[in-house]
């Protein structure tokens, strides 16, 4: 194996903080941005480089956290949510793992070695993982060096 590739999902996978209204619907416990929210790059090749990379001994991987405002009913919601829209807009990746965890966990916890990737929008969580952790507009053209490198 030569590591695993990991993604956030909310501004990074999907333009979530587009959703008109999210913070709102948030904080009113309604889990409908997580559905609505659009694609925020080219699923098909995504998919594409991701199946390769997985041939080629990655593992692939989602860490994404759920809702700052919380309950146990709308932390459920929010994981069918988050799995769904996974399942739809990427349907033929089988992810190795799919984390949704408490907001505010340190991703890094679920780093195993340095050659470790992660794609997240979020500046000091990128910071946290340390090497190889990137952001969103980034996930193709690194997948693609990934691929080239075999």
């Amino acid at each position: 194996m030569k590591g695993w590739i990991y993604f956030d999902m909310d501004g990074t996978l999907n333009k979530f903080y587009e959703v008109p209204d999210w913070l709102p619907k948030l904080r009113a416990f309604d889990p409908s941005p997580y559905v609505e929210a659009k694609v925020m790059l080219n699923m098909s090749l995504l998919a594409r480089y991701l199946n390769q990379l997985q041939k080629l001994g990655w593992k692939i991987g989602i860490i994404s956290w759920r809702s700052k405002v919380s309950n146990d009913t709308y932390d459920r919601q929010v994981d069918e949510a988050k799995y769904d829209w996974l399942n739809f807009h990427l349907r033929s990746v089988k992810f190795d793992a799919t984390h949704i965890i408490p907001y505010g966990i340190a991703k890094e916890n679920y780093k195993e070695n340095d050659d470790d990737v992660l794609f997240d929008d979020s500046d000091p969580i990128r910071v946290g993982w340390g090497n190889n952790a990137y952001p969103p507009e980034q996930i193709l053209s690194v997948l693609k060096t990934l691929i080239d490198e075999g």
